[in-house]
């Protein structure tokens, strides 16, 4: 088989946009949560919190004949694909337009204000905020289709539209595609961008968090006063490229891509369950080669909600065990859905280059119902330089891993 390196990665975050920015303020445990002035109105909303990209003004980063059909989540996604590119030294190769490049990208759906306009239509009957670009924006891979035309790429369009495991199964099966020979460059990661309905979804499952005077620890990820999770916005693309491929153009790999996995519950559309996230966990680290012994830490999907970190956290024991090292960075940037997978991939690599992990922030006290893992609590831990486990799940049951090493 193959071997898959990262050449090139970019990420979007609450708390900036490259390591210099976002790394100090991961390992002070800094939160890009703030309060919502703007949801003041929504009397049916309970939470007020949130955590958006509120520095990142998408509606002219384009010209207009590039971005008409273009939403905030997929101008967030060609946004970080230019700089990706432009860090893999590909963005005028014409490995682009040669059909062995593609593209594997996730969010939860589309924009949603066209969704507005929509309903409007059907409430109204008028079409007046309606235009030939509507559903464009709108349907859930618009992401991978505009940066499919924006780069003129003619290889595959894998659309990972999993909720809160689109960016993993968008890497892991970018991963497989050039594995297997079919694909030689694949663009992979995913979004959301930052909406109330959002939330809302959340918040209808009474899994918001309430912590509305004090933001900044309002997501507690494992920790026995947690109430809630908090929806966060992040974005991400990594470059992944055959090995032969990249070292003949002289491309330094970051990383590389070892083990991925994905199954499903198949049991309930939103409780989670242990056994299966064992499973994938156990299958990720089998397809690597490898075993706990190896690696560095573990970079957990840490939600901040009770059944969640409790079915993961026993899950990861059984992996895992309680002698390495385990962290999230949900409590820094809150659940950002689509998003979230690709951030804790890149940022993990960051710091594994690095050799240090961030404490995970606002855990204090751990719940006794979570299993005896070896949390980062307080402050950063030095690590090795080997690799690391990322895990996501999702609604419907979905769970992914991926094993990252370090390249040497």
């Amino acid at each position: 088989m193959r071997r898959v390196v990262i050449t090139g990665m970019s990420y979007l975050t609450a708390l900036g946009e490259d390591w210099n920015a976002v790394g100090p303020r991961l390992h002070t445990g800094e939160a890009g949560i703030r309060f919502m002035p703007e949801w003041e109105g929504m009397s049916d909303l309970n939470a007020r919190l949130g955590g958006p990209i509120d520095d990142f003004r998408h509606e002219k980063i384009y010209p207009r004949q590039k971005s008409r059909s273009m939403g905030r989540v997929a101008t967030l996604l060609v946004y970080n694909s230019e700089k990706a590119l432009e860090e893999a030294g590909l963005r005028d190769d014409p490995v682009l337009q040669s059909g062995r490049t593609g593209v594997a990208v996730g969010s939860s759906f589309g924009s949603t204000e066209p969704i507005k306009s929509f309903v409007s239509f059907m409430e109204t009957g008028k079409s007046s905020g309606l235009n030939a670009t509507s559903y464009i924006r709108m349907m859930s891979h618009t992401a991978p289709a505009n940066i499919a035309v924006f780069f003129g790429l003619q290889g595959r369009v894998i659309t990972t539209s999993s909720a809160c495991t689109s960016a993993s199964q968008g890497i892991g099966y970018a991963f497989e595609a050039i594995r297997s020979g079919a694909q030689d460059v694949m663009l992979a990661g995913g979004s959301d961008e930052f909406c109330v309905t959002m939330t809302m979804v959340f918040d209808r499952l009474y899994a918001t968090a309430r912590r509305h005077d004090d933001p900044q620890h309002s997501v507690r990820p494992f920790d026995e006063s947690r109430d809630g999770l908090v929806i966060g916005e992040a974005s991400g693309i990594v470059v992944l490229e055959e090995l032969e491929h990249a070292l003949a153009r002289g491309a330094r790999p970051i990383a590389e891509v070892v083990g991925f996995a994905t199954n499903c519950d198949g049991a309930h559309i939103s409780q989670p369950n242990r056994a299966t996230q064992e499973i994938v966990m156990r299958q990720a680290l089998g397809q690597a080669r490898m075993t706990r012994d190896d690696l560095s830490y573990v970079s957990g999907h840490g939600t901040g909600t009770v059944a969640g970190d409790i079915e993961e956290s026993h899950a990861s024991m059984a992996v895992y065990g309680d002698k390495l090292p385990f962290h999230t960075i949900k409590g820094n940037f809150g659940h950002s859905l689509g998003g979230c997978a690709v951030i804790e991939v890149a940022l993990g690599i960051e710091m594994l280059k690095e050799g240090r992990i961030s404490p995970i922030a606002n855990l204090t006290n751990v719940d006794l119902k979570c299993a005896e893992l070896d949390y980062v609590m307080g402050e950063s831990r030095e690590v090795s330089s080997n690799a690391f486990a990322s895990s996501n799940f999702a609604f419907g049951g979905i769970n992914t891993s991926l094993v990252i090493s370090n390249y040497d």
